[in-house]
This record gives structure tokens, C-alpha cells and sequence, in this order.
């Protein structure tokens, strides 16, 4: 099968799996919990670790499924697997999401835009508790939106030579999936999020493993919500008591606004130069089977290195 057809089929299939498996999980908790006790836990943070989990088990049995069937991959061919390096490339991802979001907020701290207080009326324990509480929230989360976007659709393209055809695709897809949130700055909000689909699609083509790209994902997030106490894509209810409290005195199109970081054109400059670093650092690299994996179709013979602005002679 070509793989613009496996692009489609797989990609047909998480959608209609994951929206089957968010109404199974809709129409079951009310009827298990009642209708009440189920509200108030959708409407939690934790409804968000359900929802991530809802989606990330169809995308990632489906990656795998689409791999064995169209391609005759084994599973830890979509990344998952606990190959050489994967918790270096965990911890060396979440370093750099970290630095990268406080990169984002140094440009308007710097000129005033953005000023951050220790949330000192609270006990330190109570900041704690959202600190600590908030990782597996946003690791689950961002691991959803790795196996959605960073998973099977975008590998089967890297493997005939035409990644960059998928990053286009699942960007613009994983952008306006974004629109519906709360306080969307128009224009900076498509921008920046379908930037940010490239980042973490370049994370994966740099490592071949979805652990680097979710090391930087759960960071920025976390960083940006239970450090700094900045909204996450217009979201606050995830870290009640964060440990810094900022003020945002303006412009918006630098600071965001009410969305929070990513609406402004400082996040803009954080992540292409996030980008740029991750694409020319030595300090990780794709562990040689999972390279021989994810860079040629089957029946596999020497590897070839992948850019991601090069076009398939071959199949597509």
C-alpha cells in the first residue's frame, strides 16, 4: 500500500477510534457514577488525565496495528519502546521544553510585559501538592497528542522519504484543534500552535522515539502552568496554586494576553529558535535500529539519513 493511503486510512481510523472511545467513556461514567459525581469530574483537572487517556490508547493500538498490517513493523517500531536511550531522551526533552517556555517568558519580562511574584500568601505544601500532582496531568496529555500527531500518520510518511508532506498535514490539524479554546488570539494562536506541531514533529525525526518530543511537550506545558502560573492555551483551571503569579501589563501580541504565552509573538521567536537548537544538537540522535525502522520503506536495506525537505523518487 502507498503511503499516502496509509497516511489516510490511519489516520481515519484514530479519528473515528478516539471520538468512538470519548463517547463510550461520556455515556458510561454517569450512568456508573451518576450524572452529578461524573459533571464535576470532567469538569475537573483529572477529567483532562481521562481525556488523554482516551486518547491515547486507540492512537497508540492503532499505530501499532497499522504498522504490523501495512508495513510488517514490530510495536517498538512507533516509539514507545524502552529502546537505547529513551530516559535520556526523556530527561534531555524535558530540559529543553523547561528552558524553551522560560525563554518565551524572559523577551516580555525583560521589557516589562510579563512580571512574576512567589505566590508567598499560600503554604508552601499547598503550592506543592499543584506542582507535584500537575506532572502526571500534563505527561499523560502531551503523550495523547504524541501518539495522535507525532505517531503512525507522520512515520509512514518519514519511511518514503516525505515526512515534511505529514508535518503540514498534522500541524494544521493539531493548530486548529486549538481554536476552541478559551481567549484565541486570532492569528497568533494558528501560528505559534502550528509551529509548535513542527517542533515536536522535528523532536521525533531528530530521535526516531516519541520519548524526546514528550519530554519537551509535558515541560513546556508544566513550566508554562505550575511555575510560571501562566495559562495553558487559554486554560488555568489545571494549576489552581502555581508557584509564581504573573502579571501581564501588555501588549498582548507580545505576552498573549488571557490565552497566555502562546498567543503572543514572544512564544513565536521561543520556539523557532527551540526549533532550530533541537535540528542542529549533538546531544541526542536516533538510536540505529529504530533509525533503520522509521527511515526506509520494507523490505529495508541500508539506511540512508532523513531530512525532512527531501522528496521520494519513489513511492508516495
Amino acid at each position: 500500500m502507498r503511503s499516502g493511503w496509509r497516511l489516510i486510512i490511519s489516520g481515519l481510523l484514530i479519528f473515528v477510534f478516539t471520538n468512538i472511545a470519548s463517547a463510550i467513556i461520556r455515556t458510561t461514567f454517569p450512568l456508573i457514577f451518576g450524572p452529578d459525581v461524573a459533571h464535576r469530574l470532567f469538569d475537573s483537572r483529572w477529567g483532562f488525565v481521562i481525556q488523554g487517556l482516551t486518547l491515547l490508547t486507540p492512537a497508540t493500538l492503532i499505530g501499532w496495528a497499522c504498522g504490523k498490517l501495512f508495513e510488517n513493523l514490530p510495536p517498538r517500531a512507533l516509539g514507545w519502546g524502552f529502546t537505547r536511550g529513551w530516559l535520556k531522551d526523556f530527561f534531555i526533552g524535558s530540559l529543553i521544553g523547561a528552558v524553551s517556555l522560560l525563554l518565551a517568558t524572559a523577551f516580555p519580562a525583560m521589557t516589562g510585559s510579563l512580571k512574576f511574584t512567589l505566590n508567598a500568601p499560600l503554604l508552601l505544601a499547598t503550592i506543592g501538592k499543584t506542582v507535584l500532582t500537575s506532572i502526571p496531568i500534563f505527561i499523560i496529555a502531551a503523550a495523547a497528542e504524541e501518539a495522535i500527531f507525532q505517531g503512525y500518520p507522520l512515520q509512514t510518511m518519514a519511511r518514503s522519504h516525505l515526512a515534511w508532506v505529514s508535518i503540514i498535514i498534522t500541524s494544521i490539524i493539531f493548530s486548529s484543534g486549538h481554536l476552541d479554546n478559551p481567549n484565541v488570539v486570532p492569528g497568533f494562536t494558528f501560528i505559534n500552535t502550528a509551529i509548535a506541531g513542527a517542533w515536536l514533529a522535528i523532536a521525533y525525526l531528530k530521535t526516531r522515539n516519541l520519548w524526546f518530543p514528550l519530554g519537551i511537550h509535558w515541560a513546556w506545558n508544566w513550566t508554562m502552568a505550575a511555575v510560571m502560573g501562566l495559562p495553558v492555551s487559554g486554560i488555568t483551571r489545571l494549576t489552581p496554586d502555581p508557584l509564581l503569579r504573573a502579571t501581564d501589563s501588555g501588549p498582548a501580541w507580545i505576552t498573549g494576553g488571557t490565552y497566555g504565552i502562546e498567543g503572543g509573538a514572544a512564544c513565536t521567536i521561543a520556539l523557532i529558535l527551540s526549533t532550530i537548537f533541537i535540528w542542529r544538537t549533538q546531544l541526542i540522535s536516533a538510536d540505529p535500529e529504530m533509525l533503520r525502522l522509521t527511515d526506509q520503506e520494507n523490505p529495508q536495506r541500508t539506511p540512508q539519513p532523513l531530512s525532512i525537505f527531501e522528496s521520494s523518487t519513489g513511492e508516495n
